[in-house]
């Protein structure tokens, strides 16, 4: 059985479950790149070195924004274009999104070696933090073609239907990073510079893991001469991508300004600066853990969204837009109840504080995460409009989270309420951005509906 039947008339829970768990691992091992870190610098460099690597976070996430909007961009094109049988659209976007990753990683690469001490003193680097976040930033980030290639080339390998080798070459690099991490830090003493360099060399091997694939493809084929890049193509990637690209820079935004409203109110209350910089790092990065599942779902069943409504069977892609959700919300719902149960334990991975860090730690983990299960609406309907191509539905949602709800309310919930509003800003802009996903998604079932009875 081909991948282009397997995707059209494989039962919808089944083949969700197929794509679905090692996108789920993908996306976990991805996660966990960074959180290794956070666990091995605070037992071997201290909650200061967890500081450093918050503030110098923005990076990683400017990384990641680029890279998802060549790769989810590209694999949508792909996944609509193998629906429609259009196989020499296919394998063109598939070269010319290669091309547009290698670009983009050295691009960026350039600029923030230019740029790092200004951007980390922007990004909240205060005098006792911003050597080490200087040390961690400048290893990191020449890693960065390695981020952009390895993660376009292990979306359109689930693309191409083989979403367990994605798994694996992912799960390679995180297992890198894990052996290296110790050694760097805590035999060679290399501090958060030796985190750094055991990232990306994990970074790397999925890299080269995800080349060595393009000899093996299934349903697409890579032709040098589909590098050219043609405006077309790339219009089309970086609209389906643009969602993406968004939800991450805003995101970056939003990291920003609760750096500096972290430092201001902080100062103002008794646990100072630098415990509220680490511990809001720390709860986002474990938060970033718990939402990974629930985006590898989503991940997983975007290549099944694009094919069947390409091909026009939008009572398949109505059964999977239900059966997502199903999904993502009892793994949120579980996770929300994990960390509400055992949040000291938790905390007590990244290392052993006093009394104070403990309970602002406590307080934030719990506060912060306990609508996390409801997410599950707004990542669904984004994915959604992406796999479909419909980019202005997955750009309105890219925004409302970090810039229509969590902006806002990180500048006005922190002037009656403190370093407290801080925390209390991640729930209330949780339900606000849930509330218009559902309203969004209920309307796109209203028009699949209608599509159904034609």
């Amino acid at each position: 059985m081909t991948n282009e039947n397997i995707l059209g008339s494989k039962p919808i829970p089944e083949l969700l479950v197929k794509f679905a768990v090692p996108s789920v691992i993908s996306m976990l091992v991805n996660s966990i790149y960074n959180l290794v870190d956070q666990i091995f610098i605070g037992w071997g460099v201290g909650y200061l070195g967890n500081a450093a690597t918050n503030v110098a976070f923005p990076f990683v996430t400017l990384s990641l924004a680029v890279a998802l909007m060549i790769s989810v961009g590209t694999a949508a094109n792909v996944g609509l274009n193998l629906g429609r049988k259009h196989q020499k659209e296919a394998d063109q976007t598939l070269g010319n999104g290669f091309t547009l990753a290698v670009i983009a990683g050295i691009v960026i690469l350039i600029l923030s070696e230019l740029f790092m001490v200004p951007l980390l003193k922007l990004f909240g680097g205060t005098e006792a933090v911003l050597p080490l976040a200087v040390d961690y930033a400048r290893i990191y980030m020449l890693g960065t073609p390695f981020i952009t290639i390895g993660i376009m080339m292990n979306d359109e390998i689930r693309a191409d239907g083989n979403p367990a080798y994605a798994m694996k070459n992912m799960l390679l690099g995180a297992i890198v990073n894990i052996i290296f991490d110790p050694i760097f830090i805590f035999i060679c003493h290399w501090g958060v510079k030796g985190a750094a360099l055991a990232t990306i060399m994990g970074q790397c091997v999925t890299m080269i893991g995800a080349l060595l694939y393009l000899k093996k493809m299934r349903t697409l084929t890579f032709y040098r001469k589909n590098l050219k890049l043609k405006a077309a193509i790339v219009r089309g990637i970086l609209a389906l991508g643009s969602s993406s690209f968004i939800t991450q820079i805003s995101m970056l935004f939003m990291q920003i300004v609760m750096n500096q409203q972290t430092i201001k109110y902080g100062a103002l209350s008794k646990y100072g600066t630098d415990i509220p910089l680490t511990v809001f790092g720390i709860v986002m990065k474990i938060n970033q853990i718990m939402m990974s599942i629930i985006l590898g779902i989503t991940t997983g069943s975007q290549p099944i969204f694009s094919f069947n409504y390409g091909a026009r069977q939008f009572d398949r892609v109505k059964k999977l837009v239900k059966t997502t959700l199903l999904y993502c919300t009892i793994v949120g719902f579980t996770g929300m109840l994990v960390l509400q149960f055992f949040p000291q334990q938790i905390i007590n991975i990244f290392g052993q504080e006093d009394a104070l860090y403990n309970e602002f730690a406590v307080m934030c983990l719990k506060n912060m995460t306990i609508f996390i299960f409801v997410m599950s609406v707004q990542m669904v309907a984004s994915v959604y409009f992406q796999a479909v191509g419909k980019p202005f539905g997955a750009l309105v949602l890219a925004l409302s989270r970090q810039i229509l709800f969590m902006i806002p309310c990180l500048m006005i919930l922190p002037v009656f309420f403190g370093i407290k509003g801080v925390m209390w800003s991640f729930p209330v802009s949780d339900i606000c951005s849930v509330i218009l996903g559902g309203f969004m998604l209920a309307f796109e079932i209203r028009i699949l509906n209608k599509g159904m009875k034609q």
